[in-house]
């Protein structure tokens, strides 16, 4: 491929977001660069004074058909893909009229927007773009003269390139710009085809595409030999992604995995209800609580595990007030994300300068349906989000003895804690608030004995005597396959306890609690997290 610079002498401008755009197009007529444009865009040209010519005095027809035709056409794609090397290209060109472009600016219908906004079928599918992606696909293959623009943040960029190169852009750029605008209509495909997957109830498209647009490079991942990047899909979910950082440093990789998982969390618990706040360590829950405000939530989750709380991640689910800013900034805290926060939270919030805060406008919803995407060797796995909430689950009490109104009450909150632990995951929970949580252990009885000792810790942080366990209740994300880790819930001191059930050794496992005296319960669900 020749390595030259290429003078624009002719742009086609066709945008969906108008940003800068007039600005952008007086300073390339101020060059003397010939603009060609469409529709709105023509529109809001002209408004502002610019001479440029109309799409359909290029092609000699009409926009058609709502819109939907008017740059399919081959004074337009000939245009863009005639190499300016080739002497056949260039007699045909010649041949039949058509006109180099050396410039494309085009950015795309709006269908990730349309879709995040709960638009009907009909208007998602009238925002699919179809000229777009052709005229940007056709442009980038032939990068080896034309530049391609799909970004308004790279106005200033080819400004800056044609000032320095006297009206011309070099392979270099045109190079990087053709690879951003591939990567934007894959992200824009992958948006489409998978809402027609879910509108269609496909549970497994043959081809499956994922997709995202940066909103952070990272100075490494999860460690400093790894690079990294932070996209967002466009999913209208409130939660790390979608929320506004009011203050603090930027966040890491694992600052993000780490909100994003406290979050979620706390999404489990209605506001309307009670408060609740949710401290991670490590995007494992280490305490969680429910309370009447959440300055009490949020010491009552601190009790769980002071020690893992040290350099966490808080989550509220209401709006974060002074009183709780208050006692969360006492502990070294490296994020706290929540729905909103008053004034006076941010005031208390701001005299921890490396502190984050993010309010992200609203709770996830448990119950919404979404796509959970891992990578393996070779492949993507790909799920739906696990949307399974304990409180529209038929619950069996499978033992002799039937749970009080307060173990039930704890029951379902610990079930709902469990959810976010990885597995194995044992919850301990009393009075709406975790008391030991065992985490990603290989072994069940291992989870049971880690956050039995958790429990006896929390509870000598405290001065306590006595473990936080007794009198608890106890939740498992799965199964036990043995009544080992059952006997090691009830030896901490557990009255009571909830499962999936579903083993083979169910029986042994019941009569196992009917002989220590516990009640236990069957959700029917698992809540394995990997």
């Amino acid at each position: 491929m020749p390595s030259r610079k290429e003078r624009v002498t002719r742009a086609l401008i066709s945008v969906s977001d108008k940003t800068g755009i007039v600005d952008f197009a007086r300073a390339l007529d101020a060059r003397g660069v010939a603009l060609v444009s469409t529709g709105g865009t023509h529109k809001a040209l002209v408004e502002a004074g610019l001479p440029v010519q109309e799409v359909s005095d290029l092609t000699g027809f009409p926009e058609m058909m709502d819109g939907r035709v008017k740059t399919l056409h081959p004074k337009v794609h000939g245009g863009l893909l005639g190499r300016r090397s080739d002497p056949e290209h260039q007699a045909a060109m010649l041949a039949h009229g058509i006109a180099e472009i050396d410039l494309l600016v085009v950015n795309l219908y709006p269908f990730e927007a349309t879709l995040a906004g709960g638009a009907d079928y009909d208007t998602c599918v009238e925002n699919i773009d179809i000229g777009g992606p052709a005229m940007i696909r056709a442009a980038a293959k032939n990068h080896e003269s034309v530049a391609v623009v799909v970004d308004p943040g790279d106005y200033e960029t080819i400004l800056a390139e044609l000032a320095e190169h006297e009206g011309a852009t070099t392979l270099t750029l045109r190079k990087r710009l053709a690879q951003k605008a591939y990567a934007r209509t894959a992200a824009y495909d992958a948006a489409i085809s998978n809402w027609l997957a879910d509108a269609l109830e496909v549970e497994a498209p043959t081809f499956r595409a994922v997709g995202g647009t940066l909103a952070q490079a990272m100075r490494y991942g999860e460690n400093p030999h790894q690079k990294a990047a932070f996209y967002r899909t466009g999913e209208a979910r409130p939660g790390v992604a979608t929320a506004r950082q009011v203050q603090g440093k930027t966040l890491s990789y694992n600052n993000i995995n780490d909100t994003d998982a406290a979050y979620e969390c706390v999404g489990e618990f209605d506001p309307a209800a009670s408060a609740a706040v949710v401290i991670v360590k490590h995007a494992n829950p280490c305490g969680v609580a429910t309370g009447a405000t959440l300055a009490d939530a949020y010491e009552r989750a601190l009790a769980c595990d002071p020690v893992s709380a040290f350099g966490g991640i808080v989550a509220t689910n209401r709006t974060l007030d002074a009183e709780a800013a208050a006692k969360i900034v006492e502990v070294f805290t490296e994020v706290i994300i929540a729905p909103d926060a008053t004034e006076e939270a941010i005031a208390l919030v701001a005299a921890k300068k490396n502190l984050r805060l993010l309010l992200a406008g609203g709770l996830p919803d448990p119950r919404a349906k979404g796509l959970s995407v891992r990578t393996v060797a070779g492949g993507l796995l790909v799920q739906d989000r696990d949307n399974a909430v304990v409180s529209d689950m038929t619950l069996s009490v499978v033992t002799k003895r039937q749970p009080t109104a307060r173990e039930m009450e704890d029951l379902a909150f610990a079930f709902r804690v469990a959810k976010h632990v990885k597995s194995n995951a044992i919850v301990y929970a009393r009075d709406g608030a975790t008391v030991g949580v065992g985490a990603g252990q290989m072994s069940r009885v291992d989870s049971s004995r880690i956050a039995a000792w958790k429990a006896g810790e929390a509870a000598k942080a405290l001065g306590l005597a006595e473990s936080l366990a007794k009198g608890s209740v106890v939740a498992s994300d799965a199964f036990f396959p043995f009544a080992d880790g059952l006997l090691a819930a009830a030896e901490a001191g557990a009255t009571a306890v909830i499962q999936p059930g579903g083993s083979m050794r169910d029986a042994e496992v019941i009569a196992a609690a009917d002989e220590a005296g516990l009640a236990m319960v069957f959700t029917g669900h698992r809540h394995f997290r990997h």
